[in-house]
């Protein structure tokens, strides 16, 4: 059953002065596919209605829980209900909001770290694949053009067998104890009852682990992980430093800090192979440097046919001509759109377009719990190599 209209989308989370639901919200409306139509946004019900008043909503569709929404959402005829939501909550309610609309069979679009735990990661993926719901998972980077053409680069053989990886993500937001003073996204990811077991490693280090496997295709094997916490009373990591070891005797580095004054939000990679080397960063998104023994630098630049020749995917990505930076926000509207045209096709009874898979899912989502379990071990063990654990 083909769908002509705009998809349906709910979110639970982006309240008040919510950073990343606010995102999430003009990304899903950049491709004029998406449309924001009912939402329990807080979790104080207060909240959540001026939330829904700020946004234009139908008051009715403005909820005081997720579990309020689920039951009024179902009660509407097809067509008129929401079809996925988008979860932007702290990440202690992942996993319960999550579980929740895919039992209520509701397609599911989830913030990073997926869940709070790694027994709640792999209780999510049998459920993802019992009820055949689209689950996506917000790695929004790999959203970026670019980082499609470094994948593609990497995979079809240019650069040689990969030897080497170093990927980094420092910031300098949290060099000092901003959580007392009550700034609200500071609070909630340096409490272990919201944030998990890591704090700067699980906020930002989990996006350097799905960088380094997406645009390569390897898969961590072991690791050698230091954490620190800095900050006086702070009670999760702040920074940490990981040796890799991947799945073809690859090498890697990953570096993530939340206490690197003067950083802002640098994540970068490079990736060694015995041809050549590429080159990526976040904050200069539009630029993916190759290198070779004897050549000169290439730096291909987002938007130009020549990319989309040799990345298809890196095409479809793009939005603009070249000269007209795309960045943060088209990253996410990227997983959006491949999301949406999945979440069509399931209700089409259709098989998606391969390019359109192209989104995180829940097996990176256990991934990235497996990594920040991994870390945890390694940083308070005596032994040198952890194996990375399995899911």
């Amino acid at each position: 059953m083909k769908i002509n209209r705009k998809l349906k989308m709910g979110m639970v989370g982006g309240g008040p002065g919510a950073f990343i639901g606010e995102v999430h919200r003009k990304a899903s409306r950049m491709d004029g596919q998406i449309e924001l139509v009912a939402g329990a946004f807080d979790i104080d019900p207060e909240k959540s209605k001026q939330m829904g008043k700020q946004l234009y909503l139908d008051p009715k569709r403005t909820y005081g829980t997720y579990k309020e929404m689920i039951d009024a959402e179902l009660s509407l005829p097809e067509g008129e209900r929401i079809d996925f939501v988008s979860v932007t909550t702290p990440n202690n309610w992942h996993f319960p909001i999550a579980r929740d609309f895919l039992k209520a069979g509701f397609n599911v679009m989830c913030e990073k770290p997926m869940t709070f735990n790694v027994k709640e990661a792999k209780d999510l993926q049998k459920l993802v694949k019992k009820t055949g719901k689209v689950f996506g998972l917000m790695h929004n980077y790999t959203g970026y053009p670019m980082v499609k053409l470094a994948r593609d680069l990497a995979r079809a053989g240019d650069l040689g067998e990969i030897r080497k990886i170093v990927v980094q993500y420092p910031q300098g937001w949290l060099a000092t104890a901003l959580e007392k003073t009550g700034h609200m996204q500071a609070s909630w990811r340096t409490d272990p009852k919201q944030s998990g077991g890591a704090g700067c490693m699980g906020d930002i280090g989990t996006h350097a682990e799905n960088l380094s496997e997406y645009i390569t295709g390897l898969k961590i094997t072991q690791l050698c992980a230091d954490l620190t916490i800095f900050v006086k009373g702070r009670r999760l990591d702040d920074d940490g430093n990981c040796l890799l070891r991947f799945n073809n005797g690859a090498r890697g580095i990953l570096h993530a800090s939340q206490i690197s004054i003067g950083e802002e939000n640098n994540l970068a990679i490079w990736v060694y192979g015995e041809k050549k080397s590429l080159e990526w960063h976040q904050e200069h998104p539009n630029y993916l440097y190759v290198k070779e023994p004897d050549g000169p630098v290439q730096v291909w630049r987002r938007g130009n046919g020549y990319v989309a020749a040799k990345s298809p995917a890196a095409g479809r990505a793009t939005r603009l001509p070249s000269g007209h930076p795309e960045a943060f926000f088209e990253a996410f509207a990227n997983i959006y759109c491949n999301f949406a045209d999945t979440v069509r096709a399931h209700i089409a009874g259709e098989t998606p377009d391969e390019l359109a898979l192209d989104f995180p899912k829940v097996e990176d989502g256990l991934r990235g719990m497996l990594f920040i379990d991994t870390v945890l071990a390694s940083a308070k063990s005596k032994q040198k190599w952890t194996p990375f654990k399995k899911g």
